[in-house]
């Protein structure tokens, strides 16, 4: 009954240890995910704000050009 015993609390130190394991490789996993959707947020946003500056950009320039001939 001892060896059984035994055996049960090595067979669940094994698991526990490649519990852990999966832990460490799935939040190291998360972190890298985390860091590279913010890196994708701040280039989004970097997009964002250069498409605004041309829309300005064209839309004054549209307003200052004359009227096509045909007008």
């Amino acid at each position: 009954m001892a060896a059984t015993l035994e055996q049960r609390l090595t067979e669940l130190e094994v698991r526990l240890s490649f519990i852990d394991d999966t832990l460490t490789t799935v939040n190291d996993a998360v972190a890298t995910h985390d860091r590279y959707i913010l890196a994708l947020r701040n280039s989004i946003e970097a997009l964002r704000i250069e498409l605004q500056s041309v829309r300005g950009s064209l839309g004054q320039a549209a307003q200052d050009e004359p009227p096509p001939p045909h007008y």
